[in-house]
């Protein structure tokens, strides 16, 4: 299976979503499959580390009750 790459336009999602404390799993489902440590990557600041997080989730994003 192929790895998918993280994107300049999912970062600021993935870094609000984390701060949100929106468990990985979430994430991961939201953008059909990616692997964990792509998130991992982008929370550790290896990735994409200048883009700051959303201001707000897309409407789309899976939320709790």
């Amino acid at each position: 299976m192929h790895d998918r790459k993280v994107t300049p336009d999912m970062v600021p999602v993935i870094k609000l979503a984390r701060r949100m404390q929106i468990p990985y799993s979430w994430i991961s489902a939201y953008y059909a499959g990616l692997n964990f440590g792509r998130i991992a990557d982008v929370m550790q600041g290896r990735l994409y580390p200048e883009i700051p997080p959303a201001q707000h989730l897309p409407t789309d994003f899976p939320r709790t009750v």
